[in-house]
Order: structure tokens, then sequence, then C-alpha cells
């Protein structure tokens, strides 16, 4: 089948245009019937790490590596980095020491949230009343934020994602989660997630093409006190979700070392 009849190149409708044509990503926020920020479309991960030399050829690098800062160390943008509890400090110097093989994404397990956010998977949101799906290129996975009024439930049974429940605060849409496994991995480095997190985070589309993810770490366990870091989206137009399985034709796994 040959790639155009894939959807990779079709055109997204109704894109603000410049007068070149060119898509105006700083035209003004795409609001639902509601009155509501429209935070539909198909993102991907901002604040990308500088292209190592051997892919350095132009525009094109950043398509080919747009992992961000936050893959690697949530605490990249954080003055004197996480506040850890001593013991989450000994475990991610265990976790480096393992040369991340013990990593669940490496080894095509879920990246959960909001380590999904920092990812070079794109992401579709997809917003309608009382709800928003997160569907993540990524092993076909997905994400459910209500916004329907219900309460985040009181005896979750642990998961990847956690439960998550939002409100509109005037154009910034607030979420609250909860529910997570006690063994998640924020970023490569090892930065931990426990089972006592409660995460907070603020939606915002400050225009056309872009989202701005404000998120605050609320997990006692794992660190002295909560943080909060922003994680930036940019839109990607005329193109659609591929599948991305990860355990398909995996040759990874082989060549790890260790238990």
């Amino acid at each position: 089948m040959p790639l155009a009849a894939q959807w990779f190149h079709y055109p997204t409708p109704d894109v603000p245009r410049l007068a070149d044509g060119k898509p105006n990503l700083n035209a003004p926020t795409p609001r639902t019937a509601q009155g509501q920020p429209d935070l539909s479309g198909i993102w991907l991960a901002g604040n990308a790490l500088p292209c190592p030399a051997d892919l350095r050829d132009g525009d094109d690098c950043i398509e080919k590596i747009p992992l961000s800062h936050e893959a690697v160390d949530f605490a990249s943008s954080l003055p004197g980095g996480l506040p850890y509890q001593p013991w989450a400090a000994a475990l991610v110097k265990q976790r480096m020491a393992g040369h991340s093989k013990d990593d669940p994404h490496a080894r095509c397990l879920p990246p959960n949230f909001p380590r999904a956010f920092a990812f070079p998977h794109l992401q579709k949101l997809i917003q309608i009343p009382g709800l928003v799906v997160i569907l993540d290129e990524f092993n076909a996975s997905y994400r459910q934020i209500f916004t329907d009024g219900r309460p985040l439930p009181e005896d979750p049974q642990p998961s990847w994602n956690g439960y998550s429940s939002g409100k509109w605060e005037g154009d910034t849409l607030v979420v609250e989660s909860a529910g997570f496994r006690d063994d998640l991995w924020l970023d490569m480095k090892g930065n931990p997630m426990t089972d006592a997190a409660r995460v907070t985070e603020r939606f915002r589309r400050p225009n056309y093409g872009s989202l701005e993810i404000q998120v605050t770490v609320n997990d006692p366990k794992a660190y002295t006190k909560p943080w909060t870091v922003t994680l930036k989206q940019v839109i990607k137009l005329d193109t659609e979700l591929a599948d991305e399985i990860c355990l398909e034709n995996e040759k990874s796994v082989q060549h790890m070392t260790g238990k």
C-alpha cells in the first residue's frame, strides 16, 4: 500500500493560515461550543534536546529526535533538583547504576504520565463534553480525564496512569490524579513516583499551535515537598497516529545484561 494512502499527509481541517498560506501557529486558541479552549489535536513534546551531530541536517532534525529535557530528567528545570526523601535518592542511584535496563519503558511497558508528555511519541487529544481522551501512539494506549464532576475513587486499583478528574477554571483545565502504581519511573534517570502521589495538571492552550501543561507532583512518600514543572507541547499538522507497537519485532531485551 502506498504511503499516500495511510493518512500521514492528509490535510488537517480548519487550520488558520497566514497570507502566504503557511499555518498561523500564533492564531487565537480554538474554542468549543461551550466556550472553553479546545485542547483537541495531535501533539508532540516540545523543549527538545539538541540533535546529535550525526543528525544535524537542518529543520528535519527535530522530527528525528524530539526528545525533551524532561524525558531524560524531570528535574532539568528545577534549581537544586528534586527534593528527595533519602530512600528515593538512593533508589535513583541504584537505577542509574543499572544503566536503565530495568526502566519499564525500555521493556515496552506503559510510559505512564506525566512521563508520556516528554517522550517523542505523538499523542492525540479528543475533547468532548464531560471527557478528554488522550490517545498515545506508543502501544496504542490511552488515558481518560473525566470532566463530568465525578470524584476520584476512594480505594482505586493502582494503575500506570492512575485516575483523573478535571474541571475548568477560566481557560485552564485543572486535573487531579491519584491511584498510581508504586514502582513508576518519571524519566530515564529513574526518578520515582509512588502510590502516595497526587498529581495536579493545569492544561493551557495559549494559541493555536502550542499546549502548556503545568504539572505538580505531591508525593510525600518519595519527596520532602511538592514540586512543579511545565511541559510544553507543539501541534503536529497534516498527519495521524501510526501503529507503534513496542514489542513488534523487538530485539533490545536480548542485548540487556543483568537480572
